[in-house]
């Protein structure tokens, strides 16, 4: 405190972070990716543990035998589905029914704003159908979900080949507390989106859907199921859904459990757990795990059916079944009976899960990264932000007249409004319309020029991205006479603060991409000046913009994978990625879009005005 109330300590120590500032700020930002890489190391992460009570214990007696059956109805499944070349519902409805089951349908209709090539659909048309299991012994105010996609071509077919096989096999059963729904939907997310905006009586996306005439109780948990084979050599579970969200941590604990007990495979990103942490090639291994989930997570996309069900706080996860040239083999049973037993503990809960974490990341299914400890690899990164503000402050003499000698009132000399509001402005409608154009030009660009709508709406967008850099020019032009030093040094001052919010309540909702973006343009934020060299910072400026960083990410994302693609194809998933992220937004409210366009951009061309300050 007497550091504090002292002015001529005060005065001190802000000559000395002044004096080292941006030595300060290098190790800052090292320290941060350093904390971050760190945390894929196994002794700084913690081991999984179940939180839950009333799933504490695995002890439960899986005894479903019906395997050859459920791939047999599954068969006759894809049948059905190549005779009608789509979704059999009238098949679907009489096989619910004989199984014991409430059967319902429910139609829906969703005009794409633009086609989407990668499934080659525009105007979608489907059904989906669902049948519930009553609880015999409870008062039906709660419910389970199992859903499995009806997919195009072969795709799928074991897996409402194995949610029939189970409906009739949970039918036999009188221990069920909780309503069991057994979903079918058509059109994958689409069709997901329209059943939950149905059960819950809302429209968010402005889907035009039938309402469903039959309802269980409240959602407590749901599982996704994807098969697309007789055996398989592991399972995959699949957290990340819409806006990076994920479920509770005992979801994936109750599925690692029941993976140990049974004896199957399980991974997490499509890799197996390493018990060699400490050699090289185990951290590898659990680094590339890691940042696989953080740029799922950064995405915003829901990578799975389950990823719809976070919104409504329903904790879901996809499993995905995984035929490899792995010699070890799963069957269907075995598969059935890992869900018999995860729905029998989850027939347990007497509230929502909801002990565990909400926030972490995985290196591996058995050990995780809690909240507490990957925020302050983010911290070292704001703090840059806050010494660069604490530098400015000094600069324009706020710190010298308020904080450090209060008895001098003197008013230092301040720029124009009109020289910092007119960059503000216009870096904000340029981003209102990278946001808005590229939906609503698509018709004209198209008859003028020879692309698809897609491309339309895609190559709208690049360009309007690129004409943000001829905005100094502009921006000057509009404001009669040359900026002061000041002007600039205000302007940063603005420009800083609100990135700092931007990067702040972007980590908080969404970790993985705040702190991407933090990676990318904290650097140019901290030490752009009018006066560095003018084509070499604006070459770094451009490498580190918003939209380079999404093209770094999609080649980087592919090497994780151990899929690398060449300059040409890497181009070309980047323009895919551009078109989902528009459609992800329209279609299911994804808010990676609008953040980018409406807040990060124009945040990023305060910057780029800084640069070409005159």
């Amino acid at each position: 405190m007497g550091l504090l109330s002292d002015p001529n300590r005060r005065r001190a120590l802000t000559k000395l972070l002044t004096r080292l500032n941006a030595p300060i700020c290098v190790m800052c930002y090292l320290a941060g990716v350093a904390w971050f890489m760190g945390l894929a190391f196994e002794p700084f992460t913690l081991r999984t543990y179940m939180s839950e009570n009333a799933m504490g214990s695995t002890m439960v007696e899986e005894r479903f035998p019906a395997g050859e059956r459920a791939l047999a109805t599954g068969r006759e499944f894809a049948a059905h589905k190549k005779k009608v070349g789509g979704m059999p519902v009238d098949w679907l409805v009489k096989t619910m029914q004989s199984r014991g089951l409430e059967v319902f349908t429910q139609s829906f209709t969703r005009k794409l704003p633009f086609p989407d090539e990668n499934k080659e659909r525009y105007m979608v048309r489907g059904t989906n159908v669902y049948g519930i299991l009553r609880a015999p012994r409870a008062p039906r105010t709660e419910a389970l979900v199992l859903s499995a996609p009806c997919s195009e071509g072969n795709n799928n077919n074991q897996a409402v080949g194995l949610l029939l096989g189970l409906a009739q096999y949970f039918r036999s059963q009188i221990h069920w507390a909780k309503d069991i729904i057994f979903l079918v939907n058509e059109h994958d997310l689409i069709g997901m989106q329209a059943w939950l905006e149905g059960y819950h009586h809302t429209n968010t996306t402005g889907g035009d859907w039938s309402p469903l005439q039959g309802r269980g109780g409240s959602i407590q948990a749901a599982l996704s199921l994807e098969l697309s084979s007789d055996v398989i050599t592991s399972l995959d579970l699949v957290l990340e859904g819409l806006n990076g969200q994920l479920p509770n941590l005992d979801l994936a604990n109750l599925f690692y459990a029941f993976c140990q007990k049974i004896g199957v495979l399980c991974t997490i990103q499509g890799k197996l757990q390493r018990n060699d942490w400490d050699t090289t090639s185990g951290y590898s291994h659990a680094a590339q795990t890691m940042m696989l989930m953080v740029l799922k997570q950064a995405s915003g996309r829901p990578w799975g059916d389950h990823g719809l069900f976070l919104r409504y706080h329903i904790e879901a996860a996809s499993i995905r079944g995984i035929n490899s040239f792995r010699q070890y083999k799963t069957d269907t049973t075995t598969i059935g009976r890992l869900l018999e037993g995860m729905y029998r503990k989850l027939n347990n809960l007497l509230e929502r899960l909801h002990q565990s974490y909400f926030f972490y990341l995985m290196p591996s299914l058995s050990r995780f990264v809690s909240i507490g400890y990957y925020m302050p690899a983010f911290g070292l990164l704001a703090v840059i932000l806050l010494l660069q503000v604490l530098n400015l402050l000094v600069y324009v003499g706020i710190i010298d007249s308020f904080l450090l000698s209060p008895s001098v009132l003197h008013q230092p000399s301040s720029p124009g409004v009109l020289s910092i509001l007119t960059p503000v402005v216009i870096s904000h409608m340029t981003g209102v319309a990278l946001y808005t154009l590229p939906i609503l030009s698509q018709e004209m660009a198209v008859q003028h020029f020879p692309v698809s709508e897609t491309e339309a709406v895609v190559l709208t967008a690049i360009a309007i991205y690129t004409a943000g850099l001829a905005l100094p020019h502009n921006t000057h032009r509009l404001l009669q006479g040359e900026g002061t030093e000041e002007g600039w040094r205000v302007l940063k001052l603005v420009a800083l603060l609100y990135l700092a919010v931007l990067l702040g309540c972007t980590a908080l909702i969404n970790f993985s991409l705040g702190f991407i973006l933090a990676l990318s343009l904290v650097p140019i934020a901290a030490f752009i000046t009018p006066h560095t060299p003018k084509a070499l910072s604006a070459a770094i400026m451009v490498l580190l913009s918003p939209g380079c960083t999404l093209l770094y990410c999609v080649f980087v994302f592919q090497e994780l994978q151990e899929t690398p693609v060449s300059l040409q194809d890497g181009w070309m998933l980047f323009l895919s990625v551009i078109s989902q992220g528009i459609l992800d937004h329209a279609l299911y409210g994804s808010l990676v879009y609008p953040l980018l366009a409406l807040l990060i951009y124009p945040c990023w061309l305060l910057l780029w005005n800084i640069l070409f300050w005159k």
